[in-house]
């Protein structure tokens, strides 16, 4: 076997050529992206400054004792100085391994898990339901879509306060039971109702997204392959298993995992179901975050802001992982 030598490099044919340095890269980068880099300079601007800044500055305060007693604020016309001081990670072993850690952060920390995964998976499933049957010829099919996505359009705060009403003691909710001579719960006062309540109605306000998302990923799917599995004598749970679920694949990992970040942050159908101070153990970590930093006295910022930086942590650990599982199964299928 021959091999061919460039005389002027010494280099066999087929090497590459040396890979150049950082600096080379970046220099070589901004030369032929410049434009690009001009036009998002802005953005990247802002957004440092609206969402880099205040992440930087929560991290410093997770290694401080900071609380609203030993902050710095003005009181009338004097200005009274910060005198917290620098602890290093206590407040993260505190959270996570200290005497109270159990009520204070793994109680609420398996219960946002279960949450999460309730939700997300109710929201799939009835969502998918829904939208397989509007993906049907069926009469009045415009109807039922704007039916469907009235959940979604009302304002949140709406829905939250409408379904409060309703749960309540005397809600119309209990006045039916009590009519069908059934057992009425306290939705707003026990903790196994309380956690069902916000289940029910995280359910309720998040079906639609999922329904149109998934609606419009059937609709992709090109007809042809239900054709041919028709011919072929495919039943419809066979067409639905082979046709349809990897018609929807790239839809439902997308829909899936924002579902994910959205129900494991869900701070408003929480707070505004049950109040910054009431429900304890229905409460998820974001919003008990919230309740340190600013439901009790003395407000505990330093604690409260670690819990952010580990509500942060979960989720990029959790979607690196579901981006490595979803690229290994797509390599399985090809």
């Amino acid at each position: 076997m021959t091999v061919a030598i460039d005389r002027a490099t010494g280099r066999r044919r087929g090497d590459r050529a040396p890979r150049p340095g950082p600096a080379r890269r970046l220099r070589l980068g901004f030369q032929k992206y410049w434009y690009a880099y001009a036009m998002i300079a802005p953005v990247v601007v802002v957004l440092g400054g609206i969402v880099g800044y205040p992440l930087l500055r929560g991290f410093y305060l997770t290694l401080t004792d900071a609380n609203s007693l030993n902050s710095a604020r003005t009181i009338g016309v004097n200005h009274i100085a910060a005198t917290y001081k620098f602890i290093g990670l206590d407040n993260y072993k505190d959270i996570l391994f200290g005497p109270t850690s159990y009520d204070r952060f793994w109680s609420h920390f398996l219960w946002t898990v279960f949450w999460t995964a309730a939700c997300v998976v109710l929201h799939y499933t009835i969502g998918l339901g829904l939208a397989l049957m509007l993906n049907q010829r069926l009469r009045g099919r415009t109807l039922y879509r704007l039916v469907l996505v009235l959940p979604w359009a009302v304002p949140t705060f709406v829905t939250v306060f409408s379904w409060r009403i309703m749960l309540a003691d005397s809600g119309v909710l209990n006045q039916v039971l009590h009519a069908l001579h059934l057992p009425q719960p306290q939705w707003l006062e026990d903790t196994f109702w309380q956690r069902f309540a916000a289940i029910m109605v995280n359910t309720w306000c998040g079906v639609p997204f999922m329904m149109l998302s998934l609606l419009g990923g059937l609709q992709s799917i090109d007809s042809s392959l239900y054709e041919a599995a028709e011919m072929d004598g495919a039943s419809a749970w066979q067409r639905f298993r082979h046709v349809t679920l990897p018609g929807l694949r790239s839809v439902s990992s997308t829909v899936v995992l924002l579902g994910i970040i959205w129900t494991f942050n869900q701070f408003v159908i929480v707070f505004l179901l049950f109040g910054p101070t009431s429900a304890p153990d229905a409460q998820i970590l974001v919003t008990w975050a919230y309740y340190l930093g600013f439901g009790q006295q003395p407000r505990d910022f330093a604690q409260s802001a670690a819990y952010g930086v580990l509500l942060l942590s979960i989720l990029t650990v959790f979607t690196s992982f579901y981006f490595r599982w979803l690229k290994r199964n797509d390599q399985l299928a090809v």
